[in-house]
């Protein structure tokens, strides 16, 4: 009932073998039952007659159970089927909320799916029909009726850039629950065919165009009771796709049109009255299609009458009523330098970071921005945001400023804070893309430029691309070419094949990401030392360049982005020649093995970019500190260079690892905007002192590098300020290479821990170490496994009171490994244990505040036999425990929340898989007996390869927002811990680990409808601090380096 008065949920009471009368009265058997109880629960009593009153009031069932009533079979019926119709129509409101013209559609497909025998259901129509906004509103309904569920949109998109296997494993992985299924043959085994049996799912396979797309996914293997959603614009697909049913998607009604179209033309679901004759007549034009009645839409917004009358007289004139030519309409309205940029948008760049984008046009067309904003403006480009990983994410984090607790505290309340945390959402960068089937029209524009692809300005069909190559047909007509070098045999150049195309800007000749082992040279030369390049070059991306440098006649002077991956270059051009790179923004040469040497870029004033990744004959550099735009330098396994790079003052990321560079130099200090500093397996072995100037400094990972001495960071006031500073060290000691020094690293000095930002620190393996001191109260990452010297650990107690304002994407989770450390004494295993709980503590104050929905979870583990009585009161032997629930004595409603220790037997670990899953299952059982069951998992990757060794007995601490439950009158909770079987292949099937003891700890959190309080059995209540204060860090980003050129 507290649910039914704050947050609107609804009540539907079964009156079972009970007069309702007496419920809303508390007469009958209800009052003797209350006096019962009044004695002994006052406060709980109270509350419950007041629930009951209120119930005894609503509209619900009432079950007599006597001679003449009903089965109650019949009762149950009912009751299921309107919770049922209740249910799907509030969901059905929600999804139609922003959707025009698709109810009756959707019904016809709800009733296809529910046909017995109905298996396979394909969606079939043009692209922009509505197939895939029809296919998502039907599994929004239907998804709650099944087990595992999933949309996988733009199948063939997602398989040229992925591959069909890896695709499918993605689609096994979210419906088994299952991470990172590895199947790499086109055939699923039996074992995962088996448990797919068992399931009954919903799947959506979006915008197929082959049947195979279909058959790769596995669906035959599907269980009983599942349904196969497919969407294609080609009917043949689904009918050899053995589709059961296809459902053709028809075009709107002339109603739904119209409010489409005005939605678009008006921002509002009618036209204005002096538009709507003309509204109409643009609605007729269009014949109903959706996307064209959005393109053509917005192309009206905010225009004039007569701008109306006009277009709609120049639509009379040259349009044609397919829906085909109605989005050609569009692209004929443009201006010569739009439509040049939708065409080069289309063909060559869709799918690239906005700002790359921007850079490459606007060095081929005057206001290139502009352009752009304009064809957005008219539905011809859409901006989407990049998807990135979670290896990006890490990456980039030192892209992310944190901000300041007073601009927080500017907020205070939760509405603002949504607002704010959206509008910095639009932050993130930015992906040009466009519907397939204006990339498509853009396409088939090309194609009716000439029959002779020669003679036409683009070029992308790999067979067209292979015939103008091979025959030397280029001309002075093509523009750009783009070549998937995958689908071609090995094609031979000449030195003049591009001499005849004067006006080139791009040439793009790649591998696919997911072709892997098949990259292989496919252009090659006879006898030519290089090909003639023309000076329009603005984009020269060719993977495997088969030349030994540029052409000495190719004036690079428009040239913005240069990409040779693993080519023969050995150098880009000679020394002497003195290059205008005034454009220039990019240069790849990564895994180009015969590079020796980088010629002088002084002229590269706007270069940000350079990678050299790989390039291990290169031997020397050049200097780079008058290339004032630099912000990157990556020359990861450049094992020969040993001399520490010149760099302009803002280089923000530095990545040397893997290099022969011994020393850190003292010139360090002046990269003052240096924020990430990558040196792991690299021969460092002296540090400068002079790197503690680094202000900005916020990734550092020296990870198996053999430091003879670390600096201490010196404090300085500015430095007390600083705040995003975040450092990853991973020291090892042991790296097997033979020539390099073993001089052993005993400490870390505490003072490059006391930064109050510091997260990430890694440092397993280091087995000199012996002490870890003042480590930051809330690190979100430590390891420090395979330390075995390890003796003592401790946490500052400064910053304690600044953890809500930080949170990772929303994520609170934290680790805490020291396994393997069994020299630490009892006071740092204390000290752990400690540290542990609070971090609990407040995960549970941050998920009950409500101003942060991130998953929140912590996983410590250490040494030991022995589990703490003043940490966790409840404790018994084994993997079971009972306890009982203290009632509750205050007014208003609370939630449970429970910590876990546990004591496990790790001596088999080296035979066990890295990932060791711990699981909990627990039930919550009421006065009246009822009980509901619940489950929580664990995992962890712990490293035994390194030490496949007997590491003996360690204390698990646990915790999990999922372990947080609305207490509905619980008197006893019950727990059950166990870990997973898991081994390597090859070897034998082991045990589960042991769980000897287990431990929980109850959190009481009270509800207040201002603040929240969290107390134990013991404790007093508390108030929690501001929220506006608690509300974490907004942080922004910019991303480098992360597209395909």
């Amino acid at each position: 009932m507290d649910y039914k008065r704050t947050q609107g949920h609804t009540v539907l009471p079964i009156f079972y073998h009970v007069d309702p009368s007496h419920v809303r009265n508390l007469g009958g058997s209800f009052k003797t039952s209350f006096d019962d109880h009044e004695s002994k629960r006052l406060r709980q009593v109270q509350r419950w007659k007041a629930a009951f009153v209120e119930v005894g009031k609503l509209k619900g069932w009432h079950i007599e159970g006597g001679k003449f009533d009903r089965p109650e079979t019949e009762y149950i019926k009912d009751i299921v089927e309107y919770v049922i119709k209740m249910l799907m129509s509030s969901k059905s409101r929600h999804v139609y909320e922003e959707l025009v013209g698709i109810g009756y559609q959707k019904d016809a497909i709800s009733r296809l799916i529910e046909q017995e025998g109905s298996r396979v259901i394909g969606l079939w129509g043009m692209g922009g029909i509505g197939k895939t906004t029809l296919a998502d509103a039907v599994y929004k309904e239907m998804s709650p009726n099944f087990e595992s569920c999933w949309f996988l949109q733009n199948v063939s998109e997602k398989i040229k850039k992925q591959g069909k296997e890896s695709l499918r494993n993605d689609l096994l992985s979210k419906l088994l629950n299952e991470k990172d299924i590895r199947i790499d043959t086109p055939l699923i085994g039996y074992p995962y065919q088996e448990r797919l049996n068992n399931k009954k799912v919903l799947v959506v396979l979006d915008d197929v165009s082959h049947q195979d797309q279909i058959t790769i996914m596995g669906v035959r293997h599907f269980g009983d009771g599942s349904k196969i959603i497919v969407t294609s614009r080609d009917r043949k697909v689904l009918e050899n796709g053995e589709a059961d049913q296809i459902y053709e998607v028809k075009k709107l009604n002339e109603i739904d049109s119209l409010q489409l179209f005005s939605t678009c033309a008006f921002k509002q679901s009618n036209p204005d009255a002096d538009f709507r004759d003309l509204s109409i007549r643009f609605v007729e034009y269009t014949q109903y299609n959706p996307l064209a009645l959005k393109v053509l839409g917005s192309q009206l917004y905010k225009r004039s009458r007569e701008y109306w009358k006009s277009e709609m007289d120049k639509l009379k004139e040259y349009g044609q009523p397919e829906i085909s030519n109605i989005l050609k309409r569009s692209f004929d309205g443009l201006d010569e330098q739009e439509k040049n940029i939708f065409l080069d948008i289309a063909i060559f760049l869709k799918g690239e970071l906005k700002e790359n984008v921007e850079k490459i046009l606007s060095s081929c067309y005057n206001g290139a921005k502009s352009s752009i904003r304009n064809l957005i403006d008219k539905c011809l480009l859409d901006i989407t945001p990049l998807p990135i990983s979670l290896r990006d994410i890490l990456e980039i984090r030192s892209k992310f400023p944190k901000r300041k607790a007073e601009e927080i505290a500017s907020f205070p309340d939760r509405g603002a804070l949504d607002d704010r945390r959206n509008s910095l959402l639009d932050e993130i960068p930015r992906c040009i893309s466009m519907h397939d089937m204006l990339e498509l029209m853009g396409k088939d524009i090309v194609h009716q430029e000439s029959r002779a692809p020669g003679m036409r300005s683009r070029l992308w069909n790999p067979n067209e691309v292979k015939q103008v190559l091979k025959n030397n047909k280029g001309t002075e007509f093509i523009e750009g070419i783009k070549l998937d070098m995958s689908q071609i045999d090995k094609l031979r150049l000449c030195s003049s094949v591009f001499e005849n195309m004067f006006n080139l800007k791009y040439i793009h000749f790649y591998f696919p990401p997911f072709i892997g082992k098949q990259r292989k040279k496919k252009l090659h030369v006879d006898q030519v030392g290089d090909v003639s390049l023309p000076d329009e070059l603005r984009l020269l991306c060719w993977e495997y360049y088969p030349f030994r440098s540029l052409s000495s006649s190719f004036d690079p002077k428009n040239l913005v982005v240069l990409k040779l991956p693993h080519g023969d270059m050995e150098q880009l051009w000679n020394e002497d020649d003195h290059q205008d790179l005034i454009n220039l923004r990019k240069i790849v040469l990564s895994n180009c093995k015969n590079l020796k040497k980088i010629p002088n870029l002084l002229g590269a004033i706007n270069l940000e970019i350079l990678c050299f990744n790989g390039c291990n004959s290169l031997v020397e550099l050049p200097g780079f500190s008058d290339l004032a735009s630099l912000k990157t330098l990556q020359l990861h396994g450049c094992y020969n260079l040993t001399k520490f790079p010149e760099l302009p003052n803002d280089v923000s990321f530095l990545d040397l690892a893997e290099t022969g560079i011994e020393e850190v130099p003292d010139s360090i200090e002046h990269i003052a905007g240096l924020e990430t500093l990558l040196l792991a397996k690299s021969k460092i072995n002296n540090v400068s002192c002079n790197i503690s100037k680094l202000e900005c400094l916020r990734y550092l990972d020296f990870s198996h590098c053999l430091v003879a001495e670390f600096p201490e960071i010196l404090r300085r006031p500015e430095l007390e300020r600083a705040e995003g500073a975040t450092y990853a060290f991973s020291l090892s000691l042991d790296f097997p290479l033979p020539d390099w020094r073993k001089v052993p690293i005993v400490h870390v000095p505490p003072k490059i821990l006391k930064f109050k930002s510091l997260e990430y620190l890694k440092m397993d393996h280091c087995e000199s170490l012996k002490l870890l001191s003042e480590l930051p109260p809330y690190l979100r990452y430590l390891d420090a496994h395979g330390c075995k010297s390890l003796e003592k650990v401790s946490f500052t107690d400064r910053n304690q009171d600044q953890y809500e304002l930080y949170s990772f994407y929303g994520k609170d989770e934290f680790f805490m490994i020291f396994s393997d450390c069994f020299s630490l004494n009892q006071v740092s295993i204390k000290n752990i244990e400690a540290n542990a709980m609070q971090k609990i503590e407040s995960l549970v104050k941050k998920w009950r505040c409500k101003y942060d929905y991130g998953p929140k979870s912590l996983f410590c583990c250490f040494p030991g036999s022995e589990i703490s009585a003043s940490k966790f009161e409840y404790q018994r032997m084994n993997s079971s425990l009972k306890l009982q629930i203290t009632p509750n004595e205050f007014s208003g409603s609370r939630f449970l929340s429970f910590a876990i220790c546990l004591v496990v037997d790790l001596k088999y670990c080296h035979k066990y898989n890295k990932d060791l899953r711990c699981i909990c299952e627990y039930q919550l059982t009421a006065f009246d007996g009822c009980y509901e069951k619940f489950e929580c998992e664990w995992g962890y990757k712990l490293d035994f390869e390194l030490h496949r060794k007997y590491m003996g007995d360690h204390v698990l601490i646990l915790f999990s927002d999922k372990m947080i439950k609305k207490d509905d009158d619980y008197v006893e909770a019950s727990f059950e811990f166990y870990i997973n079987k898991c081994y390597y292949k090859g070897d034998a099937e082991v045990d589960d680990i042991k769980v000897k003891k287990c431990g929980v700890h109850v959190y009481y959190v009270a509800e207040n409808n201002k603040d929240c309080f969290v107390f134990g059995p013991t404790e007093e209540p508390y108030a929690l601090e501001n929220l506006a204060f608690l509300e974490k860090k907004i942080k922004n980003f910019k991303v480098k380096g992360l597209v395909s050129w």
